[in-house]
């Protein structure tokens, strides 16, 4: 390991002062992975120095620009390269250019000066690159797609060392690729280049109801939501506590409230609060995030276990009946679950399934359920519930999986992440990592 004093990077081994923090996953289930250096990597070139590092001593690589993969894929007990302190926005001529380490709420602050946005995610800390390498949702999606519909260029440090510029003419393929199954690990992204769309004013709404009402809004939401205009996007949580709807539209707080009364008529059943508060896109990202912090009951310090899966058809009756039975039902201690709806079709569905490494464009809705679990609280017992609670809903899915939800214990997982993409993926595997030295990244 004496090498690594050589390279360009900041490398941090376990005697340094700031290894401990560095080493560490957002997520709390991964981080006593040890890894046996972290290279922070400012430049494409430092980047390439850590790969041929990793490669002479045969060390398993994890590449980290965020740090929140479910699957822990961000971690690794070899060599971390972390391209974090890459966090460059650069606006210029309708496009956005950031380093592969940028934050979304570091984004949207830059674009928000010039009356921009790009298609993504609420929470401000997220990383740009493996939100956008596995496709990338948010309240603009119904109405302007993924975020990887938006990637226009993606500069990549590939495993050779050699640094690429891919876009629809150069190393097309690869582009291909990693919209949507980046991921998978073809390479090294450092700089990703995009689309911007004027940024629209918005309502953002968070309505409640009791537990009690959790089964007929689940019933509801699915025949209102994702047949709703383009222009919402609504989700549906289903927490110990109640039902939340959550969501924005692009549009006034009359047209909203007026699209939020069909589903209260619906459900049969009146929110016991509703907040709509109509502002600048840009505030309205800030309530969201906000909303989103409100709910997430114990999952800053505890562990979390998902499983997700897409549905082209609603679930019948007694399915949520059962899914929501199931879900109340000997809540142990230590844990808090989740069901996570999110409404698809609109602008995500307008694009071939075949025409980005994103395969999921027929689908409906997607559920994600989760189950976060205190610090020395019983997993094993929360495993059990989120197996059995995804089964009673697996019947209705179409077996495709959310990849920037992954799974470690997956079955017949690349099928579930990419659908008839798979094939293709594995040439693009073969002709740009013939050695596998970012199989770990997938």
């Amino acid at each position: 390991m004496s090498s690594l004093g050589r390279m360009g990077a900041e490398v941090l081994l376990p005697d340094s002062p700031d290894y401990e923090l560095a080493r560490r996953a957002a997520i709390p289930r991964f981080q006593d992975v040890r890894p046996q250096a972290v290279a922070r990597c400012h430049t494409a070139a430092d980047v390439a120095d850590a790969i041929a590092l990793a490669r002479r001593d045969g060390l398993p690589v994890a590449v980290r620009s965020g740090g929140h993969c479910f699957a822990g894929r961000s971690s690794t007990d070899g060599l971390v390269i972390d391209v974090r302190p890459m966090r460059s926005v650069f606006v210029s001529s309708g496009l956005v250019t950031v380093g592969a380490g940028a934050r979304l709420g570091e984004i949207y602050d830059e674009l928000d000066g010039q009356g921009l946005t790009i298609p993504a995610g609420c929470g401000p800390d997220v990383g740009i690159s493996g939100l956008t390498l596995g496709g990338g949702l948010g309240i603009l999606g119904r109405s302007h797609g993924l975020t990887s519909d938006h990637l226009l260029m993606a500069q990549v440090v590939l495993a050779d060392g050699s640094v690429v510029e891919c876009d629809e003419h150069h190393d097309e393929e690869l582009f291909w690729a990693l919209r949507g199954a980046g991921g998978a690990g073809f390479g090294v992204v450092t700089t990703l280049v995009f689309g911007t769309l004027p940024a629209p004013d918005a309502t953002s709404f968070h309505l409640e109801w009791p537990r009690t009402e959790a089964a007929a809004l689940l019933k509801a939401w699915q025949d209102w939501s994702p047949a709703a205009p383009d222009e919402l996007a609504a989700s549906l949580l289903v927490k110990p506590g109640g039902a939340h709807l959550i969501g924005a539209m692009l549009g006034g707080e009359s047209d909203t409230a007026n699209l939020l009364d069909q589903l209260v008529a619906r459900a049969g059943a009146d929110p016991q609060s509703a907040v709509l508060r109509h502002a600048s896109y840009r505030e309205a990202k800030r309530r969201l995030a906000e909303i989103g912090d409100e709910t997430a009951e114990g999952a800053e310090e505890g562990h979390p276990f998902i499983r997700s899966e897409f549905f082209r058809q609603p679930l019948p009756g007694d399915a949520v009946a059962a899914l929501v039975e199931h879900f109340y039902e000997d809540t142990a201690t230590g844990q808090s679950r989740e069901l996570d709806l999110t409404p698809w079709g609109g602008a995500y569905n307008r694009i071939r399934p075949e025409a980005t490494a994103f395969a999921h464009r027929d689908e409906r809705f997607l559920l994600k359920q989760a189950v976060v679990v205190d610090p020395g609280a019983d997993a094993e017992d929360a495993r059990r519930w989120l197996e059995r609670s995804w089964e009673l809903a697996h019947p209705w899915g179409s077996g495709g999986v959310y990849p920037n939800f992954p799974e470690p214990d997956l079955d017949r997982w690349a099928e579930a992440y990419w659908g008839g993409n798979r094939e293709r993926l594995l040439k693009v595997k073969a002709a740009y990592d013939p050695d596998g030295v970012f199989s770990s990244t997938r």
